[in-house]
């Protein structure tokens, strides 16, 4: 199973790092609230530019598992859309769902087969590519939970890296990470929240965590992870941290990298 860390801090402990091309560096905006044709139909276009097409086939190459010339990327199917628990459920907001929109991925595929995840957002400078990891995790699991609560939502709860679907009042666990969390049956929307509140609830924005800046708080810094070998950058699971993946990811575009590996972390108990 694949782990993922922030991809700041993948970036900071990776050996190989991909330069964007400079107008992927964009100030971060909200996402929208629900995915549109339109919002698919521009991450598509940028995961397919020809830009991002070369960035791929150096990651693709990075290691020498295939050549530059030879990698061929190539965009497989439509992005999906990737949401993370809210913190405006954790905080009880009035009409907030359990998870938020953090980005769309796009499925990229080598010639020799090798996968990776183009994380697409929306930026002040329209819809961009801001990060590159490798293998399969959101789209397995879109379909594990399309499967299992049909016409659910498929999110991920980055501090612990566990990936549920919820759709009316049940919040059902798509890995083992979830299942360690909630059990195998899942439980009701209201278990899972006062889950989340004892969790989280002091690590919102305006807490003395997220001023302490311990983790970057819950809102400021994103806990995107995956597995690779080679970082050995992660955050234990006892220590949460945001659920806006996008505010990471674009604060990586503006460093004018790419995190090209995922990583297992450490576990801690939750």
């Amino acid at each position: 199973m694949q782990k993922r860390v922030h991809p700041a801090a993948a970036v900071l402990a990776a050996c190989t790092v991909l330069v964007l091309a400079p107008q992927a560096a964009a100030a971060p905006v909200p996402q929208p609230a629900a995915v549109t044709a339109e919002s698919k139909a521009a991450a598509a276009q940028a995961a397919a530019a020809p830009d991002t097409l070369a960035t791929l086939s150096r990651f693709f190459a990075r290691e020498g598992k295939v050549t530059l010339d030879a990698a061929r990327p190539r965009i497989e199917g439509e992005a999906v859309p990737v949401n993370h628990l809210s913190p405006d459920f954790v905080a009880g907001r009035a009409g907030a769902g359990v998870a938020r929109l953090e980005f769309l991925a796009s499925k990229a595929v080598s010639s020799d087969g090798q996968q990776a995840a183009l994380w697409t957002a929306r930026t002040a400078a329209g819809w961009q590519v801001v990060n590159i990891a490798t293998g399969d995790d959101e789209f397995r699991y879109a379909q594990l939970g399309a499967a299992k609560l049909p016409g659910g939502t498929v999110f991920r709860e980055p501090q612990i890296d566990a990936w549920y679907v919820a759709a009316g009042d049940r919040v059902l666990p798509l890995d083992e990470d979830a299942e360690r969390a909630v059990g195998t049956g899942g439980v009701t929307l209201a278990v899972y929240r006062a889950r989340v509140v004892k969790a989280y609830g002091d690590k919102l924005p305006g807490s003395a965590y997220a001023r302490k800046g311990e983790a970057g708080g819950y809102a400021e810094a994103a806990a995107e992870a995956g597995g690779g070998a080679g970082t050995g950058a992660g955050t234990s699971a006892g220590a949460p941290v945001a659920a806006g993946g996008v505010a990471g990811g674009l604060a990586l575009a503006a460093a004018a990298v790419f995190a090209v590996r995922r990583s297992r972390r450490g576990r801690s108990p939750a």
